[in-house]
């Protein structure tokens, strides 16, 4: 397909093109959930994951509206989006498996079976979940709502990876939940997680595997990813991080101007293949 037919396309779907900068925007974009949430929720209450929840569900809600309503692929509303998801679903995440004690497992079971309905709904709604293909409004909503519960799964999974096998965890309210995880360390969770979307890179090069089953797999699994390594770069030492001094909000402006770097980059280089189209036809004239 010509440049100029995937500008095209990527306009008509009002999604970026699948480019390594898309995976690099997505990975910092899911990562800042991580970190952002952490900076908005203060322990204290009982349902201190609740009101940051209701809060990006909102930011999340406001933006995909507009997002539903733009013409064509706008990357500031497109990754805000995205970063609202991440964020909500960070939140949301943490009120299921601490708040409501349902611990990491079930969190993580829960979520696995809401994405799977959402996915069958599409997949019968319209015959493919390919995201190429996302030509109706309806479809668009159901795109978002798949994003926002795998972003929710893949928190809840990550603290699954990384937490102990068998232990209750307490809140600052007094409260506990069930943690249930496989007690791997916040760095092995990363690595584990890396080392998974590796196997997704390396099967989409060299297998005849369903691409667009590899998509959501990758999609899927770059939010554990993004949970595990934010955990990383902002948790003390004692709970397996860096333990910067003030890492949670050095993190999250590193994040945030990767992203806001790649969406230049991405900008200019949409702007060069525009221009190199339109003078390639001018010559042909």
């Amino acid at each position: 397909m010509s440049t100029t037919k995937k500008i095209v396309n990527s306009s008509i779907n009002k999604i970026p093109q699948l480019t390594l900068l898309f995976w690099i925007m997505k990975i910092a974009a899911t990562t800042l959930g991580e970190t952002g949430s952490d900076l908005v929720t203060v322990p204290g209450t009982e349902d201190n994951y609740l009101i940051p929840f209701l809060f990006f569900i909102g930011v999340f809600a406001f933006f995909l509206t507009i997002q539903l309503f733009v013409k064509k692929y706008t990357p500031p509303v497109y990754w805000i989006v995205i970063l609202s998801t991440s964020l909500a679903g960070t939140a949301f995440s943490d009120y299921m498996d601490r708040s409501l004690g349902l611990g990491y497992m079930k969190g993580s079971l829960i979520l696995i079976s809401l994405l799977a309905i959402i996915f069958l709904f599409w997949y019968f709604t319209e015959p493919t979940l390919n995201v190429k293909s996302i030509a109706t409004k309806r479809v668009e909503v159901l795109y978002w709502i798949a994003i926002l519960i795998s972003n929710t799964l893949g928190t809840a999974a990550g603290d699954f990876l990384s937490h102990k096998a068998e232990g209750v965890g307490k809140l600052a309210s007094g409260g506990s939940y069930l943690e249930q995880g496989l007690g791997l360390t916040i760095a092995q969770g990363a690595m584990v997680t890396g080392g998974l979307i590796l196997l997704v890179i390396l099967a989409y090069w060299f297998t005849n595997m369903n691409r667009v089953f590899l998509f959501w797999i990758g999609f899927v699994l770059t939010r554990p990813f993004g949970a595990t390594f934010g955990d990383y770069l902002i948790k003390p030492h004692e709970k397996g991080g860096l333990g910067l001094e003030n890492g949670t909000q050095i993190a999250s402006a590193i994040l945030l101007a990767i992203l806001v770097i790649c969406m230049i980059i991405e900008f200019a280089t949409r702007k060069s293949q525009i221009d190199k189209s339109n003078k390639t036809h001018k010559d042909t004239i």
